[in-house]
């Protein structure tokens, strides 16, 4: 099947298309503007994206080589996100179902996000723990097929991707906040400060950062009042981003060795971190199937969307036939490491 995939949860206007779960174009657009006023403004956001939707979505099916008469489904993100830029993004899809006879499948963003390592590699078996962290949402994921997952933890108050932006803000950074401290961070020492990570020691799968962005404020006030010099700056870049990226990677491996599960997906675009990925590898990388998304595919795009609305429109007996023929369990899992 051929399918257009539309997003625009937050502020990336992005359309892609899909055939048989291969990518044939992937556009996203993000909008600048809001780094001007430290974060994303939801009115300026639905303002751009009917300003530049029309366009997205004849540059992903020109890309594709394709006219909107040869698709055979649309997909478009309906929940969660921005109200208003949700709103754009379901009613041009609602538009072009309508005016071209197409089925249109509505796609929670979470669950693009949770799938988004077959656009990496279709191989990926279940069951998988699947990781999304993002600005808005960090939470882990037992996935048992397309149909069926549970979510083991979330964060109980700011997502990691929320406290790299609130952190980078109290330091006097842009935003977004997180690939700058990624940056400045390679110039720091990681374990110079020892900043607090929030439930790594519990025995849930749950998540807390709002304690070490308290944590960084309480020692900006106490020791650099008047701002901090670049040296510390980068030591306390490093040392923030090891405490955010040490705990998510704690937590996975703690779920690994409670489910025996041999794969690993991380998604969301704080998976674009270079600590993360890293670490994640070094520390996980020998004993599971570790599956983190290009760069491309970490921030949000339609490709995911895209690829869930081909998989919920193919629920026939042949697409159950090419499921247990592609995604069959893996007959020799690696062995999860265990205490």
């Amino acid at each position: 099947m051929k399918i257009l995939g539309i997003e625009t949860s937050c502020d990336e206007t992005s359309a892609a298309v899909i055939k048989d779960m291969a990518i044939l174009s992937n556009v996203i657009s993000s909008q600048t503007i809001h780094n001007y006023f430290g974060g994303v403004v939801p009115e300026l956001a639905s303002r751009i994206h009917i300003k530049i939707i029309s366009k997205v979505v004849s540059d992903a099916l020109a890309q594709a080589q394709l006219t909107i008469f040869e698709i055979d489904g649309i997909s478009v993100t309906h929940q969660p996100g921005l109200v208003g830029s949700l709103v754009v993004g379901t009613n041009f899809a609602k538009g072009l179902a309508l005016r071209y006879n197409k089925p249109l499948v509505p796609i929670d963003h979470i669950e693009g996000h949770i799938f988004s390592g077959f656009l990496e590699k279709l191989n990926v078996y279940f069951p998988f723990l699947s990781l999304v962290v993002s600005g808005g949402h960090t939470a882990l994921f037992l996935v048992h097929s397309f149909n069926s997952y549970e979510m083991l933890g979330s964060t109980r108050d700011d997502a990691a991707g929320e406290a790299f932006d609130k952190i980078g803000k109290l330091v006097g950074l842009g935003y977004p906040a997180g690939p700058i401290i990624d940056k400045l961070a390679k110039s720091g020492d990681p374990n110079k400060y020892s900043f607090p990570r929030g439930l790594i020691k519990s025995n849930d799968f749950d998540f807390s950062f709002s304690g070490l962005k308290t944590a960084v404020r309480y020692f900006i006030e106490k020791k650099y009042p008047n701002g901090l010099p670049e040296s510390v700056l980068f030591d306390v870049c490093a040392s923030v981003q090891e405490a955010i990226v040490d705990v998510l990677i704690s937590k996975c491996e703690n779920a690994i060795k409670t489910y025996g599960i041999s794969t690993l997906v991380i998604a969301g675009g704080v998976s674009a971190n270079s600590r993360l990925r890293y670490l994640a590898k070094e520390r996980l990388g020998n004993f599971v199937d570790l599956i983190i998304p290009q760069m491309h595919y970490c921030m949000d795009n339609a490709a995911m969307i895209a690829l869930i609305g081909e998989l919920k429109l193919m629920e026939t007996s042949n697409y159950e036939r090419f499921l247990s023929y592609k995604f069959k369990a893996n007959p020799t899992p690696k062995r999860a490491r265990r205490n």
